[in-house]
């Protein structure tokens, strides 16, 4: 029962009748139906593939095969790694560790310093003719036995700049012996040399915070090679920082020997830094130790970050590339909705939009089926007709054939246009941008017309609006034609004489409009099938060909594409028999 209402004949043949089932992971969202329409194109794998000579089951170029370690897996564990990596590059590089020793160091020297200047101060002074003398023999073996408990290398300067005492330098037979502290003899591991190797490359990357000026030692020494020395002479106490061809540094600082309030010379102690640089290389293994458990930890982290993320992902991309090759299968989308995570919502937009592709396919078989099993019928008549005018003479019999080809000739031209307006109806609906309608104003306008070219014993209208404007998104020219397929409708089935109401309002978000009639409503169990395509139980009255069987069809389609639906209902007197048939369509307000 539908003006231009389709039907869905019993015998309705599917095009490809062995499909298998619909798996239960696209089927189970019927109600996709219920959303808006997808623009209708080309399938990504159809004619431009084919146009460009590629198999229609050839391997995808966009899902690749990738080792253990994706890209995403890589860059997850650089960002993760950076920040570690950052932190513990700039502990190796500011070196306030080796400069606290350092400072350290200097007052540990200044201080032993002073102790061994006021020793020779006080023990290695000559006074001839008042005028105090410093005592280098004496001074020698003060300072010799002072400087040999410890690691320090004291020398002496007179109060001329000559060097009078060093506590490395022995006399022995006349001559100088140097003592000089060797490395140990045992050779570190090939692991130890390793490391050793790596270390020195890693700290080679880090430049020193400061240049220091070279340690030179001439064989004959005196003051003037030495700034500190010189300090020294004049009176004040100072350091210096030398660094050593090999990268060792020298410290050393030089004391004043003063006696009787008299600058006598100077004692110059030195250290080297190997037990410093010892310390510090300790302290950056132990930096270095952590920061691999660190980074250890990370990349597993990493790893099971990117691989909640990249497994799922890839999951999804293998299971959409197998949907476009494998045309006669359905295919399961994985389904990771329970995650409750974008991964979740791009496998529910996926698995949706595969039940929305299957339910296009379905649908565009069930439409060729159709249109084919009802375009046979006014083609058959057709065809017996003009066989059978062709065999007779008779002018009565040869008019009531040629009025029957005339018939089929609407039918079939009427058939065309509705097909053709129902193919390029979803491609319209997803390209045109959506208009506030006034629906009001449009129900209004509409039965107005209707009531100007009623016929004098055709069926009356009557329109309710209600108070103020209702307004929805939508496209005006689609929803009239919703509106014009139901008035078609109720006139067809309308007695003569018969009142057809319109009436609209709305409920909180939704706007509802009704078109009711007088006519002898629906069977109870047809009440869906009415929206099919070509379904039609037409009035005796109504002449052959006239509608199509797609009016109601469409409707639904422009009301679904809009995010609403459409019913139908019998209306029912006091008594419970059926007095007309109701259409109610349900749509979303701004």
């Amino acid at each position: 029962m539908a003006s231009d209402t389709a039907t869905r004949k019993t015998d309705r043949r599917m095009l490809s009748g062995d499909a298998p089932p619909v798996d239960e992971t696209v089927a189970a969202d019927e109600s996709a139906a219920s959303r808006p329409m997808l623009r209708a194109g080309k399938d990504a794998g159809g004619a431009d593939r084919r146009a460009a000579g590629e198999s229609a089951a050839a391997p995808s170029r966009h899902v690749r095969r990738r080792g253990p370690f994706s890209p995403l897996t890589r860059r997850i564990l650089a960002i993760n790694a950076l920040a570690p990596a950052l932190l513990v590059g700039a502990l190796l590089y500011l070196d306030q560790y080796r400069d606290g020793l350092v400072d350290a160091r200097i007052d540990s020297l200044y201080t032993q310093g002073q102790l061994m200047a006021g020793a020779l101060g006080e023990s290695a002074l000559n006074t001839p003719n008042d005028t105090p003398t410093l005592n280098t023999d004496t001074a020698r073996q003060i300072l010799r036995r002072l400087a040999a408990a410890t690691d320090i290398r004291a020398r002496l300067f007179d109060e001329k700049g000559e060097l009078v005492g060093d506590s490395r330098v022995l006399l022995a037979a006349g001559r100088n012996v140097v003592l000089r502290v060797l490395p140990p003899p045992e050779q570190p591991s090939l692991g130890l040399r390793m490391a050793e190797t790596a270390y020195n490359w890693i700290i080679d990357l880090f430049p020193e915070s400061e240049d220091l000026p070279p340690y030179e030692e001439r064989p004959d020494q005196e003051a003037d090679d030495y700034q500190e020395v010189i300090y020294a002479l004049g009176g004040d106490a100072a350091s210096a920082v030398r660094a050593e061809t090999d990268g060792v540094k020298i410290i050393s600082v030089a004391v004043p020997v003063q006696g009787l309030h008299k600058v006598l010379g100077a004692v110059m102690l030195s250290m080297d830094s190997r037990d410093i640089d010892g310390q510090v290389r300790s302290e950056r293994l132990n930096i270095l130790k952590l920061f691999l458990m660190v980074l250890g930890v990370t990349a597993l982290l990493s790893a099971f970050l990117a691989g909640t993320i990249g497994r799922p992902v890839r999951y999804l991309a293998n299971a959409a590339d197998r949907v476009r090759r494998l045309h006669g299968r359905r295919i399961a989308i994985p389904d990771f909705t329970g995650r409750r995570d974008e991964i979740g919502d791009l496998s529910g937009a996926l698995r949706d939009m595969t039940a929305e592709l299957y339910r296009r396919l379905d649908a565009i078989e069930s439409f060729a089926a159709d249109v084919a099993h009802e375009l046979k019928n006014p083609l058959t008549s057709l065809r017996s007709a003009v066989e059978t005018v062709e065999r007779t003479n008779e002018p009565e019999k040869r008019r009531r054939l040629m009025q029957i080809i005339a018939e089929d000739v609407q039918r079939l031209d009427r058939l065309i246009s509705d097909i053709s307006d129902a193919s390029r109806l979803d491609a319209e609906l997803s390209r045109a941008e959506s208009e506030p309608v006034d629906l009001t104003l449009l129900l209004k306008t509409v039965v107005d017309l209707y009531t100007e070219m009623a016929a004098a014993d055709g069926p009356r209208f009557a329109f309710a609006p209600t108070a103020g404007a209702v307004t929805v998104p939508g496209l005006e020219s689609r929803l009239g034609q919703v509106v014009r397929n139901l008035l078609d409708n109720a006139v067809s089935f309308s007695p003569k004489g018969g009142l057809i109401s319109v009436a609209v309002w709305r409920e909180g978000g939704v706007a509802r409009f009704t078109v009711e009639d007088e006519g002898p409503g629906m069977p109870e169990e047809k009440l869906d099938a009415v929206f099919d395509r070509f379904y039609s139980e037409r009035p005796q009255t109504e002449q052959f060909g006239k509608h199509s069987g797609l009016g109601l069809s469409i409707s639904r389609q422009i009301v679904e594409a809009h995010g609403g639906r459409i019913r139908a209902e019998n209306r029912y007197t006091p008594d419970g028999k059926i007095h007309g048939a109701r259409f109610i369509v349900e749509l979303p307000c701004d």
